[in-house]
């Protein structure tokens, strides 16, 4: 009998790469989004539906962070993974047979600004902060409640290395001279980083670190993010938090260099914070999402035996930069 893995979020970069990937092992990939095809965020009976008797469910559907933190996409950032968790979990607990495992996107960032030590899933400190309390709510959401039968995993992912956005910025960055370290310093104070949902967080002001373009760059690899999942689904006694990382970190200025390399550009300006602001505010995006020292090992992946594809950054940026555009 064909399999059934329901997929949502699925338009975007690695949900594109996931639903090709499922497809080959000969899955039937149903996918709920805001316009459908096979459910729509809203019609809890059709997603029901979807959920009952399948193999597989993974949710991935949320905003993306690539965007400034104004009041309106702060609400939505929350809202997107929230409502869309808790209409998944009532609709798996409304199944007269719920999936064995369900796969839940989370975000490394949930761990605190690290340069000192690495954080794991047992010993790593949580953060604080706006985007802090978007993934402990996100986590709070999809642990709470009774689901007989059913293992939830929380793929506490960090920035993945593949065609998609996040890795588009980098590398163009690179290819036209801007492939230096980004770099922090004090800024005007502005309060869009302030916590947020049912228990704010932090002092509200947004922090700045003396990193010096040594930040940690914590990554993984899309082939890895597709091969942690079936290593993790294929293995019954893995729930919970789970990190997606690569086993050996690096930091902005390697990164950085690793990119101008791989692009074949000898020299790259490096962008002090006040570069950045209003760079990033030209962009409609965050000088968070390259400032913030992220430091994650995959414990619990390493632990349970899994072989990374792409263990260390210079290969797996090179595969990157010098392979196919793949599915979005």
């Amino acid at each position: 009998m064909t399999k059934t893995a329901v997929l949502a979020g699925a338009s975007g970069f690695i949900g594109g790469v996931l639903a090709a990937e499922l497809e080959t092992e000969g899955y039937r990939i149903l996918r709920i989004g805001r316009t459908g095809p096979d459910a729509r965020w809203g019609d809890t009976d059709a997603i029901t539906r979807a959920v009952d008797g399948a193999e597989l469910v993974i949710n991935l559907a949320g905003k993306s962070v690539n965007c400034r933190y104004t009041d309106a996409n702060r609400q939505e950032l929350l809202r997107s993974r929230i409502d869309t968790t808790r209409e998944l979990r009532q609709a798996i607990a409304n199944a007269k047979t719920p999936p064995p495992v369900w796969f839940n996107a989370s975000t490394a960032t949930i761990y605190r600004y690290a340069m000192d030590l690495p954080q794991t899933e047992s010993t790593g400190q949580i953060g604080e902060g706006f985007s802090v309390d978007i993934a402990t709510n996100w986590e709070a959401e999809f642990f709470a409640g009774e689901l007989p039968g059913v293992r939830r995993v929380a793929l506490r992912m960090t920035i993945v290395l593949g065609d998609g956005p996040a890795t588009g910025m980098l590398v163009n960055l690179a290819r036209v001279g801007l492939g230096g370290p980004q770099l922090d310093h004090p800024w005007f104070s502005h309060r869009r980083y302030r916590g947020t949902g049912s228990a704010p967080s932090g002092s509200g002001t947004a922090p700045w670190h003396d990193s010096r373009g040594r930040q940690m760059f914590s990554w993984i690899h899309i082939d890895d993010v597709v091969g942690a999942i079936r290593f993790i689904r294929d293995r019954a006694e893995l729930s919970g938090p789970i990190n997606l990382a690569a086993p050996q970190p690096s930091n902005n200025r390697i990164l950085m260099r690793e990119l101008r390399e791989a692009v074949g550009m000898p020299f790259g300006m490096p962008a002090p914070r006040a570069v950045l602001e209003p760079a990033m505010w030209v962009l409609r995006t965050e000088p968070e999402l390259v400032l913030k020292s992220r430091w994650v090992l995959p414990e619990r992946l390493i632990e349970a035996g899994y072989e990374f594809q792409h263990p260390n950054l210079r290969g797996a940026v090179r595969d990157v930069v010098g392979a196919p555009a793949r599915a979005r």
